[in-house]
């Protein structure tokens, strides 16, 4: 009986470990694809409305740009 309790103990245990591991790693991502997203906002929105025609931009499609953006990152 006691041997079964020590298994289960460590089973949980490494599947604690595991996700909190999985937890640690999403929440680094999140940071870096909220970073990717700011950054290409901001450049995109110091751009005037000249240059985002430019670029084919209209002032309305930052938001969206910049969230194709960090998807891809």
């Amino acid at each position: 009986m006691a041997y079964a309790q020590t298994n289960i103990g460590r089973l949980y245990q490494g599947g604690l470990k595991s996700r909190i591991q999985q937890l640690r790693t999403s929440i680094r991502r999140r940071a870096e694809r909220r970073a990717v997203y700011l950054r290409t906002y901001n450049e995109l929105n110091t751009l005037s409305d000249r240059d985002l025609a430019d670029f084919g931009f209209h002032r309305s499609e930052i938001a969206g740009i910049s969230r194709k953006a960090a998807e891809k990152a």
